[in-house]
């Protein structure tokens, strides 16, 4: 099939016709080609049969010969048409009476973010979004946001799109330039899903308004930079880690959204497995040592540390972290600390300053370099209980990772405790999906007993949707994606004697995994698969996030 542009095209079925109208008739706008007066331009129109052209040929032409466009009719098969239409339809271009993208409007951005809600039945925005300082913030007037937005018609787009997001548990927003439009797309669930497009000239506007939120340097284009957006949203404290990138058709920007609720900060809640969330009480429960959590970023790790030291925190420790950025807010008797690269606290700098402060226990919000690897072992070695995360695959590799920065292979077997890689996978929705036996190729990878019965995500397509929609049956609880929310899967390695002379000898990451794997360790897929047995989730959704891995 030849390839369209989705968004010019949707711009064309927008400005003439309706999609709705184009699927009835199986017609569809393909392309423009302007012309010098006195000659007029030209519009090319697909028919997924020409015989239509004697009934529905006057009506196009109607519409078009207003517009100073002459009609030229092309065939081409129902099928091909119906794929154009469906590209055409995953796309949500605004733009106001007129192609040019300096037509842009408030109105228009409002409404389509209204049609592309995220949650079904939330057409209704209450914008109470209230600025407030990082520090001392105070309840002024001058800070109140909804009121700047009625002077600003680019500022109410801006905070449609972030309230709208942190409704519908989206966890990142990226704005990515392309060379008709700026695209906004946004992950759920773990996964990035279409949401928007603007024409280029908004986009630069809205991005222009974002860093001014995020106090960047809106002058500054061909640099990356990062930022932080705060405020305040139905009685929360909301917060928007920002970071830009200039790229090939200009600067785009990817919001992560930090959710601070403490609400999820508990063990049982996030551990599915008694004998995983047990063993992992355990480790955390010695007074000294090393608590290495590992996995890619977005995994959850920060979550489960912050779960852990709520925990610990009984009254009787003094609990100190450094973190980057600071993701929820503790309370208790936790002290945290962010980290300022630019005043020189870095997570190696804070540690040592930790060290004369007589805690009980840190967390060390991520060791990625030898120097904050040394230290964090040569605080576990001196009494100190210690927690951090590290971006590795799994928890063998998180061993020989540190081995790489220069850690001896003594240090860690005299402070590691016990490291957990963790990913998230996607819950499958229990009200639309569909249970049925295992397949034989399924049970091979998962090692399912065959005949099992487990659950399938009923994923419908835009076709389906839009149909599901008309007929008010679509399922409210995942809005046809087959999935709602997410859990996670776990790989929980103690460090025993045998894996202590395994690091001793020099063994390898495989090596080190089996011998952890005898001694009844869950790998993540295992783990995973306790989960499709208990029908939580699916056997495609965990291939596709650890396949790899084991």
């Amino acid at each position: 099939m030849q390839e369209y542009s989705a968004t010019s095209t949707r711009n064309l079925i927008d400005k003439y016709f309706s999609l709705q109208w184009c699927r009835d008739n199986i017609v569809v706008p393909i392309s423009v080609e302007p012309g010098l007066p006195p000659n007029p331009g030209i519009i090319t129109i697909a028919l997924g049969n020409i015989t239509y052209l004697g009934t529905i040929g006057n009506t196009i032409k109607d519409r078009l010969n207003t517009s100073g466009l002459e009609c030229r009719f092309v065939e081409k098969s129902p099928e091909e048409i119906q794929q154009i239409l469906d590209i055409a339809a995953e796309e949500r271009f605004i733009v106001g009476d007129s192609v040019d993208s300096s037509s842009f409007t408030d109105e228009e951005i409002i409404e389509a973010l209204k049609d592309t809600s995220l949650d079904e039945g939330d057409d209704e925005f209450q914008i109470e979004f209230d600025e407030f300082e990082e520090e001392n913030y105070e309840d002024d007037e001058s800070l109140d946001l909804s009121t700047e937005m009625l002077g600003s018609k680019t500022q109410r787009a801006a905070a449609v799109i972030l309230i709208n997001s942190c409704r519908s548990n989206v966890s990142d927003i990226h704005i990515e330039p392309k060379e008709e439009a700026y695209k906004i797309r946004v992950r759920r669930d773990g996964v990035m899903q279409k949401f928007l497009s603007v024409p280029p000239i908004a986009g630069k506007r809205l991005m222009a308004c974002l860093k001014t939120m995020a106090q960047m340097d809106i002058a500054e284009r061909r640099a990356s930079q990062d930022g932080k957006i705060l405020r305040k949203f139905e009685g929360q404290k909301l917060q928007f880690r920002c970071s830009t990138a200039p790229g090939k058709y200009g600067e785009g920007m990817v919001l992560r959204i930090l959710n601070s609720d403490s609400k999820m900060l508990n063990l049982d809640t996030l551990i599915f497995d008694d004998h995983v969330r047990e063993s992992f009480r355990k480790i955390i429960g010695y007074s000294n040592g090393i608590v290495i959590v590992c996995g890619p970023t977005g995994s959850g790790k920060s979550t489960t540390l912050a779960s852990a030291l709520r925990e610990k925190d009984n009254g009787e420790l003094k609990i100190v972290t450094a973190e980057d950025p600071i993701e929820y807010d503790l309370g208790g008797d936790i002290i945290q600390h962010q980290v300022n690269r630019a005043k020189k606290q870095t997570f190696a700098n804070l540690l040592r300053t930790f060290l004369r402060q007589d805690p009980d226990v840190i967390l060390i919000g991520e060791t990625r370099d030898p120097e904050t690897a040394e230290s964090s072992m040569d605080a576990a070695e001196t009494g100190h209980l210690v927690f951090t995360t590290l971006h590795a695959n799994n928890a063998s590799s998180s061993l020989t990772r540190l081995i790489d920065m220069d850690v001896p292979s003594y240090k860690l077997n005299a402070s590691v405790r016990g490291v957990l890689a963790q990913r998230l996978v996607r819950k499958v929705c229990p009200d639309c999906s569909i249970q049925r036996r295992i397949q034989d190729f399924e049970s091979e990878l998962t090692g399912i007993k065959r005949g099992t019965s487990i659950r399938y995500a009923n994923v419908l397509s835009v076709e389906e949707k839009e149909q599901r929609k008309k007929e008010k049956s679509l399922c409210m609880r995942c809005n046809g994606t087959g999935y709602n929310g997410r859990i996670g899967t776990y790989e929980l390695m103690i460090i025993d004697r045998k894996i202590q002379e395994a690091l001793k000898s020099g063994k390898s990451d495989k090596d080190i995994e089996e011998i952890a794997v005898q001694n009844g360790m869950l790998t993540l897929k295992s783990y995973g698969t306790k989960l499709i047995e208990s029908e939580l989730t699916t056997v495609s959704e965990l291939m596709r996030v650890c396949s790899g891995n084991d």
